[in-house]
């Protein structure tokens, strides 16, 4: 129904009439008048937007079917408002004279005039005739109103008889223009799933949804929900130009009012011609995506006999499901490992992006001139390998420029392809070698595809973050290509680490010597990292993030000696003094978490 319009109030003598019927059919009497008025807003919206002068002739030929719809709704819910007001009516009297309309004849009629005049009070703004004429379509509304009431009376008293219902149609201005449905800038990316019987559909559907966080929907839920609030008995009726409208309308409606939410799947797509005229409204914001399977394979999966999928095939195929492959913008093959698949899902549901990273040599990062002199060796030696060697980065402490000698680890991530790992092996020997006793090394070694996949530990995730805001990196292939990391990811990520850190506290808690010192300490200061970070809190250095942790509720100042101090102590060999209050905060820390998780 047009946006504001007025509701039917029924007039009362009717009213009081209606009072008179159970509870029952009163609760069904309102909710068909309501829905019957609804409809009749709809019918006059779409003959305006039919008789519009700028439409095309598929637009009109939609919109007919369109109001051929709606009519028979208003039909059907015509009769059912008879149905209810019909127990008024004496049933005695079969000698009363004969009445030309039934009740719900007339409260279609009231409904429409109460349309009429909303409309005509709208354009009285812009239409001198349209305002003379506002007065006597008042006067029209309270004579009807009084023939109504005087209607409903007879028939109570049993002075009149009702007839078969009769049925109109209405028509609207001829100016309206077409209106165009586009994809709302809350709806950012679409992965629409095609194919036949057992081919993965729902399974990928369900991996994305659980991976990605996408809302999912099936593309006929779309339609019976659009059906239902258009008011059309069948929108399978509709053109496939009418149909990509309605779903389209649907996932706009949806992301408008849940805009955290940043990526929908559709399911069973299987007609070709509609989801090709989807793809036209939305553009690449919609990603068609078709899962090929074998027969053999596909009645394997399914556990059913053969005919059953063949039969359900058929009835796909008739829709053009099998041409959906020639629309998509990914065909994958799906008769491989779930590995394979769910990496091509992931590259798809959040597509890599070239990253501008910053590069910078390790004489800026303050390091030891020997340290910095390795790593310049070592990245030269990797970057001669070609392009097969993507990207070299010292992370953590250096990349934050907080590297310690002798307390703090080297830590180098190396993206190359697997077939370069041989020979990066061989250059992290050759760094080792050089480097001495003055670093301990720590490398992390992962390939691209790795990367795109998103197959990613919580800890690798965070440095490709870092990376991406400005930390950096010694060496970067021009075209590199790596996930987009958010800090909402993040924050999953670390509900799923903090566990396992917990876990190897109490491991090293249980024994604390001297020799555990530095991972007791590096570990207080990951979890408690971590648990800033599932507040949203993103702090960088062991001293702030301890600080930033002393402050959560319940948990006890973590009076800890600073860095500088401890890693000292580590180098002179005097542990004692430091490794008791490092111990005591690990204490308050495994006591506070345990009492947050308690039942």
């Amino acid at each position: 129904m047009s946006q504001n319009s007025p509701p039917l109030v029924l007039p009362p003598g009717l009213a009081r009439a209606v009072a008179t019927l159970p509870e029952k059919d009163r609760h069904r009497l309102d909710d068909t008048v309501t829905r019957l008025h609804t409809v009749n807003g709809h019918l006059w919206d779409t003959e305006d937007r039919v008789r519009g002068a700028l439409l095309s002739a598929a637009q009109v030929a939609d919109g007919k079917r369109e109001i051929d719809q709606l009519n028979a709704e208003r039909n059907v819910l015509a009769e059912r408002v008879d149905e209810v007001l019909g127990s008024l009516a004496d049933a005695g009297r079969a000698d009363a004279p004969l009445h030309t309309e039934t009740l719900a004849s007339v409260v279609d009629r009231l409904s429409v005039l109460t349309l009429r005049i909303w409309h005509s009070e709208r354009a009285a703004a812009r239409d001198e005739l349209a305002r003379r004429r506002v007065p006597a379509l008042h006067g029209q509304r309270e004579e009807l109103c009084a023939a109504l009431d005087t209607l409903v009376g007879d028939v109570v008293a049993g002075r009149r008889r009702l007839p078969v219902p009769a049925r109109f149609k209405l028509y609207g201005r001829e100016d309206a223009a077409p209106a165009e449905v586009k994809p709302s800038r809350h709806l950012r990316r679409v992965i629409a799933f095609g194919g036949l019987s057992e081919c993965g559909k729902s399974t990928s559907a369900q991996f994305v949804q659980r991976t990605c966080g996408a809302q999912r929907f099936k593309i006929g839920f779309l339609l019976r929900q659009a059906a239902h609030r258009e008011g059309l008995a069948d929108p399978y009726a509709l053109s496939a130009r009418r149909q990509a409208e309605l779903l389209l309308g649907e996932l706009n409606r949806f992301a408008d009012a849940h805009v955290d939410t940043w990526l929908f799947t559709i399911e069973s797509v299987h007609d070709d011609a509609s989801i090709a005229e989807l793809k036209q409204l939305m553009g690449d914001t919609l990603q068609i995506v078709y899962l090929d399977a074998s027969f053999a394979v596909r009645v394997e999966r399914s556990g059913t006999p053969a005919q059953a999928v063949a039969a359900k095939d058929e009835i796909k195929m008739s829709r053009g499901a099998h041409q959906v492959a020639a629309l998509a913008d990914h065909v994958i093959d799906n008769t491989g490992s779930i590995v394979a698949l769910r990496g091509r899902l992931r590259r798809i549901a959040a597509p890599p992006t070239v990253t501008a990273l910053r590069v910078a040599t390790p004489y800026g990062l303050g390091l030891p001139a020997a340290v910095a002199s390795a790593s310049a060796d070592f990245t030269d030696a990797v970057r001669a390998y070609g392009p097969g060697v993507r990207l070299v980065a010292l992370t953590g402490s250096p990349g934050e420029g907080g590297w310690i000698a002798g307390w703090s680890d080297l830590d180098i991530l190396v993206i190359a392809e697997h077939e370069a790992i041989g020979q990066v092996h061989e250059a992290l020997e050759q760094y080792r070698t050089t480097l001495g006793g003055a670093a301990s090394l720590g490398p992390t070694l992962v390939t691209p595809g790795e990367l795109t996949a998103r197959r990613l530990t919580p800890r690798l995730a965070f440095v490709i973050h870092q990376l991406q805001q400005g930390s950096p990196v010694l060496h970067a292939e021009p075209d590199l290509e790596l996930p987009t990391i958010g800090r909402d990811e993040l924050a999953f990520a670390a509900v799923r680490e903090l566990p396992q850190v917990v876990l190897t506290m109490r491991r090293l808690r249980a024994d604390a010597g001297p020799a555990a010192l530095q991972q007791l300490y590096k570990h207080l200061v990951l979890a408690c990292r971590l648990l800033m970070r599932e507040h949203d809190q993103w702090e960088s250095g062991p001293d702030r993030i301890l600080a930033a942790a002393s402050r959560m509720p319940g948990l006890r100042a973590v009076s800890v000696p600073c860095l500088a101090e401890i890693a000292d102590a580590w180098r002179d060999g005097d542990t004692e003094l430091v490794l008791k209050p490092v111990t005591t905060a690990v204490d308050q820390f495994l006591s506070w978490y345990a009492d947050q998780l308690a039942a």
